[in-house]
């Protein structure tokens, strides 16, 4: 019995793409944390990548904490950043960088936002606070 050209491609196809997809590398979850170590101030935290908007939250004060999970990209390249607002201050910054993979908790103080390297168990100065007017929050 022979087979037809036109009906070879496809199947070609198809067993090429089943082929890649099982011998892609086996990726783990990511948890990323933002914790709210101001003692008195609600802090208002707006996460996002490219493809998943995980919506404003509050995070109460003292220690409360908005945290997420994930599978990266087997591709490469997953990217979250994050928006944060308190009474009349706001700051973005990256959240997650898959080229850097060991920045995964962070830490909000007075003086701005700190990220912890879970590797080397050090603490670094991300991000500083901004001010913005009234006009600026309700314009």
């Amino acid at each position: 019995m022979a087979v037809h050209k036109s009906l070879l491609r496809p199947a070609a196809a198809v067993l090429a793409t089943a082929i890649i997809f099982m011998a892609r590398p086996s990726i783990q979850d990511i948890s990323v944390s933002v914790t709210n170590e101001l003692p008195d101030k609600l802090l208002l935290v707006h996460c996002r990548s490219k493809d998943d908007d995980l919506e404003a939250r509050a995070v109460a004060p003292a220690g409360g904490s908005f945290e997420w999970s994930f599978e990266p990209s087997w591709l490469g390249g997953t990217l979250f950043w994050c928006s944060l607002a308190v009474e009349d201050k706001r700051l973005s910054f990256v959240a997650y960088d898959q080229g850097d993979l060991y920045t995964e908790y962070w830490y909000v103080h007075e003086d701005g936002v700190y990220g912890q390297n879970r590797h080397a168990n050090t603490t670094f100065y991300e991000a500083p606070w901004r001010r913005v007017s009234s006009r600026q929050l309700f314009g």
